[in-house]
C-alpha cells in the first residue's frame, strides 16, 4: 500500500473496502495487528507525546479518519482516495465478522454504552457473535481486570472507545497479554451508533462540516476542535513552506 506521511504520523492510502481487505489478511497471519483511525487531533497529540508518536508508526493499518487529513495530504503533494474513519470501519468489519465468523469485544465508553452498541450492530447483522462487553477505564491500576475479561471472553477483534491516545497506549501495552489478533481503537464510534451523539447531516459529511455540527452538540470539545481546524493546518502550511 502506498503510505504518506503528516507531520510524522503515517497514513495509508486505502478505501474502505480496501481497508477491509487488508485486515481480513491480516487475520490469517497469526499475528496481533493494531489498527489506527487518524484525524488532525492525533497528529497534533502525536507531536507532543513521543509514546503516541511510535504508536501510530508501528501501527499495521493507519486510516486517514477526516477531511482534514485529505486536505492536508492534497497541500502535501500527496493526496489520498478517500476517508476511512472509526465508524465505517466497524461498521464493515461487523458485517465481515458475521461472514467470517469472528468474535468481537466492544470495550469502553460510559456503563451500558458498548452493550447497546454492540446490541445495535448485531441487530443490524444478524449472526454478529459477541464475545463480551465491558466499560472499563484506560487506568493502569485497573488493567489486569479488563485483560481477564477480555482473556475470559477470547475474542478475534477488539474495538477500544476510551478515546485517543489513551485507547489507542492502552492496546499498544496490553495486545501481546491478551492475545487478540486485532484490536481498534474507535473513539466516539459506540456513542454514535446508539445514537448518544447524532449524527451529522450528509451535506455537513459530504463538505467536511463534521466538526461543526459536533460541536453544536459537544461545546466542551472546543480545545480539541480548535488544534484539528486551526492548528493542524497552520502546522501543515508551515512544513509544506520550509520544505520547499
Amino acid at each position: 500500500m502506498k503510505r504518506i506521511v503528516i507531520l510524522g504520523v503515517p497514513i495509508d492510502d486505502v478505501t474502505e473496502q480496501e481497508a477491509v481487505k487488508y485486515i481480513d489478511s491480516l487475520m490469517n497471519d497469526g499475528q496481533l495487528h493494531q489498527v489506527v483511525t487518524v484525524n488532525p487531533e492525533f497528529v497534533m497529540e502525536a507531536q507532543r507525546d513521543q509514546r503516541f508518536m511510535q504508536v501510530l508508526n508501528d501501527a499495521s493499518l493507519a486510516t486517514a479518519d477526516g477531511m482534514g487529513i485529505l486536505l492536508a495530504a492534497r497541500w502535501l503533494g500527496t493526496p489520498l482516495r478517500e476517508r476511512v474513519t472509526g465508524v465505517a470501519l466497524v461498521e464493515r468489519l461487523a458485517k465481515q465478522a458475521v461472514i467470517r465468523g469472528w468474535r468481537i469485544f466492544f470495550l469502553g465508553a460510559a456503563p451500558g454504552v458498548a452493550e447497546k452498541a454492540a446490541q445495535v450492530l448485531r441487530h443490524r447483522y444478524a449472526g454478529l457473535q459477541i464475545a463480551g462487553c465491558y466499560a472499563g477505564s484506560p487506568s493502569i491500576i485497573e488493567e489486569p481486570y479488563v485483560r481477564q475479561q477480555i482473556l475470559d471472553a477470547n475474542p478475534d477483534i477488539l474495538f477500544v472507545a476510551y478515546g485517543h491516545p489513551a485507547q489507542d497506549l492502552w492496546i499498544a501495552r496490553n495486545q501481546t497479554l491478551i492475545n487478540v489478533p486485532l484490536a481498534i481503537g474507535v473513539g466516539g464510534t459506540f456513542d454514535e451508533i446508539v445514537g448518544i451523539v447524532p449524527p451529522a447531516p450528509a451535506w455537513m459529511h459530504t463538505m467536511g462540516l463534521k466538526w461543526v455540527w459536533r460541536l453544536m452538540q459537544q461545546p466542551r470539545r472546543f480545545k480539541r476542535i480548535f488544534n484539528a481546524v486551526v492548528l493542524f493546518p497552520v502546522s501543515v502550511l508551515m512544513r509544506r513552506f520550509r520544505g520547499s
